[in-house]
């Protein structure tokens, strides 16, 4: 997801904490939630072997059903990201989720 492990005694406010035995031994610093999209994208990239733009539309659609579970629609912006990643209209993208009776207006 792009977290960043940082030195306990440089831990800003919204970073994690992780302690061992009651010490604090290491923060993690998340990435901003748009940053974590684009690392989703990467790996599900990876995971097919190819530019999601290149899928065929099944796999586009389950593509989108899994990045729907994670979250992604959430984010101001995430349909018009995952339309530009899988090549298709963000028209497409609802489509899309309102097939599986997903989510719709959001993004």
């Amino acid at each position: 997801m792009g977290g960043e492990m940082v030195d306990p005694e440089h831990a800003a406010s919204g970073d994690v904490m992780l302690s061992w035995e009651g010490r604090e031994v290491v923060a993690v610093r998340l990435p901003r939630l748009s940053a974590s999209l684009d690392h989703i994208l990467a790996d599900l990239e990876r995971r097919h072997g190819r530019p999601l733009a290149q899928l065929d539309r099944k796999t586009k659609q389950s593509v989108v059903r899994a990045l729907e579970e994670r979250g992604a629609f959430s984010l101001r912006h995430g349909v018009e990201t995952v339309a530009a990643a899988l090549g298709v209209s963000r028209f497409t993208v609802y489509n899309y989720l309102n097939r599986e009776g997903g989510l719709s207006g959001k993004g």
